[in-house]
């Protein structure tokens, strides 16, 4: 696997550009379909007009809403990643992260995560409102904390950004017309892992992939540690959680 801090800090030193800002919580989901002879990742390709990112091709996700603590889901977080997540954040706020995963998956692809019931969830909203149309309750127990990767300072933008994991098995349900030419994304592709170097991947997409990969050999079990990128004296570190 290529070190991926060589590949991060390839991208040269970062000069700020704007005051300090606090990274925003945000989550992404990366689905794995896993039932052919080489595992395939799902993958989207943004606008070209976006300011983050444009044209490049990513995980579903984006920011934690205020809402998405409060939506009722079928089961909760596997303990060892709720422990990892709760390293700087409350239990709250990890259960949120993995929600907004779910939902931000189903906002961007139109795909839904969970467990459908006969009584549909009493939801705080907004989008959630769509998974209680469909009677179904997002599932957390399926979920793997996978990484986690915090923006550099000094940029316009910065995320604090939680990796999740999951098995396109869990995948329940599917609204049409999501994804399109005006949409935030244009395409979606499911690629064979071995095949996503070709796509020109954002370096921190590529590697969180390439620790996927690694994690993948070695059983994917929910106990083994996330890492965590971050810039500290203008160089990126990678700690273990």
């Amino acid at each position: 696997m290529p070190n991926g801090l060589d590949r991060l800090n390839a991208l040269g030193k970062i000069i700020p550009t704007h005051p300090a800002m606090r990274p925003k919580d945000s989550a992404s989901l990366i689905i794995l379909d896993r039932s052919g002879a080489e595992p395939k990742v799902l993958l989207g390709r943004r606008h070209e007009d976006h300011a983050f990112m444009p044209g490049k091709f990513v995980f579903p996700g984006g920011r934690v809403e205020a809402a998405d603590a409060r939506m009722p889901s079928a089961s909760e977080l596997d303990p060892h990643a709720a422990a990892k997540l709760m390293q700087g954040a409350s239990a709250r706020k990890a259960r949120a992260l993995a929600l907004a995963a779910i939902r931000e998956t189903f906002e961007e692809t139109g795909l839904m995560l969970g467990v459908k019931q006969h009584k549909p969830p009493a939801t705080p909203g907004g989008l959630w409102s769509a998974f209680a149309d469909a009677g179904i309750y997002p599932d957390l127990a399926p979920l793997q904390f996978v990484a986690r990767a915090i923006t550099p300072p000094g940029l316009s933008r910065r995320f604090d950004t939680r990796f999740f994991a999951v098995d396109a098995q869990a995948i329940t349900h599917r609204t049409d017309g999501i994804v399109g030419p005006q949409a935030e994304l244009v395409e979606l592709l499911w690629v064979p892992l071995a095949e996503t170097p070709q796509l020109g991947l954002h370096a921190i997409t590529a590697v969180i992939l390439d620790e996927l990969e690694v994690r993948a050999a070695a059983g994917m079990g929910p106990n083994l540690p996330v890492p965590c990128y971050r810039m500290k004296n203008q160089r990126f570190v990678r700690e273990l959680l």
